[in-house]
């Protein structure tokens, strides 16, 4: 138990760890969208703007791809304690895409740069990255649990005796034992059926 407690709390905090670099990423990749300052405070310069769904579509892309990497990477160094990892994932995840949207929306890298219409007299500023699609927030813990879910799947039917097709054993082999007729094929007839 104690060691599914471990690797529960390494995969959190590996997890957690990476966010922090996502987020510096998010900053440094997504466009700012433009704010012009008025007396009432900051307003939306251009209502036409990419750069509020630009900002979501970065914000996808890299979780997203954290996600999928360490799902995968979850999967194949802990299967030993699978219910740790796995829960790891999933709270790591979510620890992770936090981090993301708190380092990206919080600290600038780079230069922030907008496009906007120059107006005589009206200051033109770059606005904090924020998401309009909530639901991107989720990409991370996801996509990680979905493929390591995924891939235990497939390796579990791949060493399941449901893939042997019928009558053979789990070499490939006649059946044996006490559903094996003389032959070594199943009792029964052609309808399946098992005859004494």
């Amino acid at each position: 138990m104690t060691r599914e407690v471990r690797a529960f709390a390494v995969t959190v905090l590996v997890l957690a760890t990476l966010g922090i670099g996502a987020g510096l990423l998010w900053s440094a990749v997504s466009p700012r969208a433009p704010y012009q300052v008025t007396e009432r405070g900051l307003v939306l310069a251009d209502l036409s703007t990419q750069a509020l769904i630009a900002a979501d579509g970065w914000y996808a892309v890299i979780t997203g791809g954290l996600g999928l990497l360490c799902g995968a990477a979850g999967w194949l160094a802990g299967r030993r304690w699978m219910l740790g990892v796995l829960a790891g994932l999933c709270v790591g995840g979510s620890a992770g895409a936090a981090l993301t949207y708190w380092i990206g929306s919080t600290f600038t890298v780079g230069a922030a740069t907008v496009e906007a219409a120059a107006v005589p007299g009206v200051k033109i500023v770059p606005g904090a990255l924020a998401l309009t699609a909530n639901g991107v927030a989720v990409a991370w813990p996801l996509l990680a649990v979905g493929l390591f879910g995924l891939l235990e799947g497939m390796h579990g039917y791949r060493e399941s005796s449901l893939r042997q097709p019928y009558g053979e054993g789990p070499l490939g082999g006649p059946l044996s034992g006490p559903l094996a007729g003389p032959s070594g094929g199943p009792l029964g007839g052609g309808d399946g059926s098992v005859r004494g």
